[in-house]
């Protein structure tokens, strides 16, 4: 069984509980980073616990959400271990896996509908790194040494 993280803001709130409650019905363990309620907050404030628990292996992949995704896609990617894509339908949803190898999937939720999140959440898990020539351009994104 796959452990997802999920992270999101107050405009990403309710699209956030509906996919909790579907990944949990598809046999997903998730650990829910908040937040917790549609009152106003700010995407980092949940965004950072997300991309730490990706890095640390608490979970395998995370999924981000806020109202443009941009906010949520950005701080993921101030984090070195983390490979965060911006997603608004399935084919770039599994792009960003095989190309990029992506780790984090992150939704615009005032532009997408659940169910357009659901088919991208299946092609990004589906889909499979496929290394080779996206191997050499990883690479040039260096995670520089502490």
């Amino acid at each position: 069984m796959k452990k997802i993280g999920i992270a999101c803001d107050h405009a990403g709130y309710e699209m956030k509980e509906f996919l909790v409650g579907y990944l949990g019905a598809m046999g997903y363990e998730v650990l829910d980073f908040g937040t917790h309620s549609p009152e106003s907050v700010d995407y980092p404030d949940y965004a950072h616990p997300l991309a730490e628990a990706v890095e640390q292996g608490e979970v395998e992949f995370g999924i981000g959400l806020c109202g443009s995704g941009e906010g949520m896609a950005m701080t993921l990617n101030k984090h070195q271990g983390i490979r965060a894509g911006l997603c608004w339908d399935p084919e770039v949803a599994t792009l960003i896996r095989r190309h990029n190898n992506a780790n984090v999937i992150v939704f615009p939720a005032r532009f997408i509908t659940n169910d357009e999140a659901v088919k991208m959440l299946e092609a990004f898990f589906g889909a499979l790194f496929e290394g080779g020539r996206h191997e050499a351009r990883l690479a040039k994104m260096p995670v520089p040494s502490k």
